[in-house]
């Protein structure tokens, strides 16, 4: 800069160097007090060195250094080249210009930016390197006080863009609410036209679609689906991940299913075979014919090929309908079994192995078990007598007609309840038997719960925690024995048992199919597809809590609700 030059920045002082004089003035007030010497009459650090102020002279002499470190030492830090310019000029003792000092790390920086722009354009002159860093230099100083790049800025505008009063906390709040305020009216506007635009684009979708008719029916397809699936909408969240029933037409001829097992998957689906041990007596008659008519792959071992085989049989099933707690542990027994055959046997006596397991699988876990639950109970069960029973069970009907043919005089209660009614077949085989029956339905359950001494009751499966997983309507009859202090007892075999946890019936559960619920033309149902929010629920089990039995009547022994894990823990080392 040239000597007679003013600098626009050197007339304001930083606050580094306020802050420094104000520490000058405190310590020459505290020398004036000791000394008691005159009262200087400037306050500037120029002012401080004249020979008119001895006093303040010595002071200055001793702090000089540690002001001139502080302005030095905050300045550099700034970004202004001017202000560092000011804070050295003090320290120049022949009067040399600030800009011919070392540089600072902006414009080694800004030097560089514009070798590697100059090397980029292939433009090698020195000069104009130097130019364009000097440049860079002078507009990265300037970032807080933006200047005329074109002419040099005046003292005076420089000093009114300084004094310019910064905005306060609220001010700047203040304005950022309005831009969020221009912005919201902007998109209020734009969506008031977005809004306006579809009619006018509406005649244009019948040009399109005659275009082509694969993109007509692909349009058509999303048209069509919420009048096809009104009740996917209507569906409660609670129970969407409970699985549906399905439809029979869907099963169709798979190459690699068994015709065995898609036979029962039909059967399955249809509610032809209902019960846990029917359908685990069916499964297993059917896995055995599997086993017989499997034939090994070349180079592919028995055991391998056989469970990959069963697998996708098994998911066939599951797919026709959620496989029951008896038919998963009929099928661990199997897959566990499959793990230990011997080797180097041949096929054929392995395939006997594995049949020879599923018989007696069937022999010790559905029918010894029955028998030993049956002599449990009939030691409880006396003349005079009057069971309640719910819904239809195998194993209920093996203990009346044993407790029958012992010439017991009693009678039974058959609780029944819709839509499937499955009390009436209980009915009828225990009355073909010569057992005295009374039918009622759910709703009647109060009133004859006072006749009955004991509660019988069976079981799709027991949980872990003590639940007892059986019926729609189990729990309700239960509740009611509870109530008028009859004892409920549930016979299951420990083939039933699960490991899963449940205390409600809506974790875990299977929907049947809801137009079992429809009872004819003249229910107010009959047309509930076509009313739009609508979906009749049909569960098919409930959950009873452990509070409301008595007893559980097992092969092993008559145990407590809780005794499940025991006996889950226990059952692989007794063999059962």
């Amino acid at each position: 800069m040239p000597g007679n030059a003013v600098d626009p920045l050197a007339t304001e002082k930083t606050r580094d160097q306020i802050m420094a004089e104000r520490e000058a003035k405190k310590l020459a007030k505290q020398a004036k007090k000791q000394k008691t010497a005159p009262t200087p009459t400037a306050a500037t650090p120029a002012v401080l060195t004249t020979p008119s102020a001895p006093a303040t002279k010595i002071i200055t002499e001793v702090e000089q250094t540690t002001i001139t470190t502080k302005l030095t030492t905050t300045t550099t830090t700034k970004v202004q080249d001017a202000v560092a310019s000011k804070t050295t000029q003090p320290a120049a003792v022949n009067g040399k210009d600030a800009e011919a000092g070392e540089k600072t790390r902006e414009q080694i920086k800004a030097e560089r930016e514009a070798k590697k722009a100059a090397k980029k354009a292939g433009k090698g002159g020195g000069a104009k390197v130097e130019g364009i860093a000097q440049q860079l230099a002078d507009l990265k100083v300037a970032e807080k006080a933006p200047v005329a790049a074109s002419a040099a800025p005046s003292t005076t505008e420089a000093d009114q863009e300084k004094k310019k009063p910064a905005l306060s906390k609220a001010e700047r709040r203040a304005i950022q609410e309005a831009q969020r305020a221009a912005k919201a009216q902007v998109q209020t506007k734009k969506a008031q036209h977005a809004a306006k635009a579809p009619p006018s684009a509406a005649p244009k979708e019948p040009n399109r679609k005659s275009v082509s008719p694969t993109t007509a029916a692909t349009s058509s397809s999303p048209v069509k689906c919420p009048a096809s699936t009104p009740n996917v909408d209507c569906r409660v969240k609670l129970f969407n991940h409970l699985v549906c029933a399905k439809e029979d037409s869907q099963f169709i001829n798979d190459p690699l299913v068994h015709p065995s097992i898609a036979r029962l998957g039909v059967q399955y689906a249809k509610r032809t075979v209902v019960g846990s041990n029917a359908r685990c007596i069916a499964f297993l008659h059917a896995l055995r014919q599997v086993v017989h008519d499997f034939e090994t792959p070349a180079k592919k071992e028995f055991g391998r090929s056989l469970d990959a085989a069963v697998k996708h049989h098994v998911d066939h099933l599951h797919k026709c309908r959620p496989l029951a707690v008896s038919v998963s542990n009929a099928y661990k027994q199997f897959k566990n079994q499959l793990t230990q055959l011997p080797a180097d046997v041949p096929e054929t006596e392995l395939k006997e192995l594995l049949v020879h397991f599923i018989d007696t699988y069937i022999e010790n876990q559905i029918g010894k078990a029955a028998q030993a639950i049956s002599g449990f109970l009939q030691e409880k069960i006396t003349d005079g007598d009057v069971l309640l029973t719910f819904a239809c069970s195998s194993l209920i009907q093996f203990i009346c007609e044993e407790a029958k043919r012992r010439q017991v005089a009693f009678r039974v209660i058959v609780v029944d309840s819709r839509p499937g009614c499955e009390g009436q077949e209980l009915l009828r085989r225990l009355h073909a038997t010569g057992i005295p029956c009374t039918y009622v339905l759910i709703n009647a359950v109060g009133y004859v719960m006072a006749e009955a001494t004991k509660v019988l009751l069976g079981a799709h499966a027991l949980l872990a925690n003590g639940y007892v997983m059986a019926r729609t309507g189990t729990a309700q009859v239960a509740l009611v024995a509870n109530a008028h202090n009859v004892p409920v007892l549930v016979c299951c075999e420990t083939h039933k048992f699960s490991e899963r946890f449940q205390t409600d019936a809506i974790v875990y559960n299977e929907l049947s199919d809801p137009n079992q619920l429809v009872r004819g033309d003249k229910c107010q149902l009959s047309n509930w597809a076509a009313k739009g929010k609508l979906l009749p629920l049909n569960l098919s089990y409930d959950i009873t809590p452990p509070e409301l039995v008595s007893a559980v009547v097992t092969e092993v022994a008559i145990l407590p609700c809780t005794s499940v894990p025991v006996i889950l823990r226990i059952k692989p080392d007794i063999g059962y």
